[in-house]
């Protein structure tokens, strides 16, 4: 696919599961059993796999993502980073503080984010503020404009799974690409259309489930108190009590031949019905290890479904409305 004047595979790397742990309080927003090594090989391995977008956000870890990314890349100045702004935090403590949206903050906060990723400019700028209503959200966007004009940053865009929230700014010069959940478990048809009409980028966040579409979690997996999946949470569904959500398992029971179709692995699957959904997909998986990110990359080899697993594929899961928009 082509983005920001650029040829680059139709697939990038998340970096939330390689942050590290942060906090709210005691609650860990944060993945268990991230490993700074083992992050550094996972970037490497997307990298020599030929991915080139790497999306991050300064508050991923206390900035310890932006660190880590910063580090891998520094000699690789083809790679497109991708970060986000919108929150406070304490990069000694790891806790997370209120809402950025005071224009000197977020001017700081790009100056930050500059400096952790070790870069003279950021390639693409997300707002990280879901639902902020579009009157605040607007003097931010002068900012991120301004700091466009001045060179600091490439483009720009939202991560918000609200349409009309994208229709009010999508006119904007220098506004490329949202940021929303989509899935095989949650199809986000207007929020599609609304990208398609403006001609803007997809960056498909929560591709896998937050880990339930690789099929690695069972009825009786749970993940660790320290991993944000621990924490209940009518944003994110895919896990009650620390287990994958019983629903969600049945779902992906009934797709899964439909999924690991023609040698894919249901990664792979899952990603690559993102792709075949549209050409303006660009999914974000995460990758904890050099394995996990090698198999997500797997996915660009298989390319997209025919049409008649994709409609298979939907018949089988006979979807509910999507209902008003909400944050995911």
């Amino acid at each position: 696919m082509r983005f920001l004047d650029t040829d680059i595979p139709q697939l990038g790397l998340g970096t939330w599961p390689l942050g590290g742990p942060f906090y709210a309080g005691e609650q860990s927003l944060g993945y268990a059993n991230a490993d700074p090594g083992e992050a550094i090989k996972a970037i490497d391995a997307a990298w020599d796999g030929g991915i080139r977008l790497f999306d991050t956000a300064n508050a991923y870890g206390a900035g310890h993502a932006e660190y880590l990314l910063g580090r891998a890349l520094e000699n690789r100045p083809d790679a497109i980073i991708a970060t986000k702004v919108g929150m406070s935090f304490d990069e000694r403590t790891k806790q997370i503080g209120g809402d950025v949206t005071d224009p000197a903050q977020i001017v700081a906060s790009i100056e930050d984010c500059l400096r952790r990723l070790r870069r003279d400019r950021i390639d693409m700028l997300f707002l990280h503020h879901n639902d902020l209503p579009v009157e605040r959200a607007e003097p931010i966007f002068e900012i991120f404009a301004k700091a466009r004009a001045a060179g600091k940053v490439r483009a720009f865009g939202w991560s918000t799974d609200f349409p009309a929230r994208v229709e009010a700014m999508a006119g904007r010069d220098g506004f490329a690409a949202v940021q929303h959940v989509m899935n095989v478990f949650f199809d986000a048809p207007s929020m599609q259309a609304t990208l398609e009409k403006n001609g803007l980028v997809g960056f498909i966040r929560s591709p896998l489930a937050m880990g339930v579409l690789t099929g690695k979690y069972l009825a009786d997996s749970s993940v660790p108190a320290d991993d944000i999946r621990s924490m209940n949470s009518e944003t994110r569904d895919y896990f009650r009590d620390g287990k994958p959500g019983a629903g969600y398992l049945a779902d992906l029971d009934a797709v899964r031949e439909l999924l690991t179709s023609g040698g894919r692995t249901l990664a792979q699957g899952s990603l690559c019905w993102l792709m075949t959904k549209s050409s303006g997909n660009l999914p974000i998986p995460g990758g904890r290890t050099a394995a996990q990110v090698e198999e997500n990359i797997g996915a660009l080899d298989h390319g997209r479904f025919s049409q008649d697993v994709m409609e298979e594929i939907e018949a089988v899961l006979k979807r509910e409305p999507e209902g008003e928009p909400r944050s995911r």
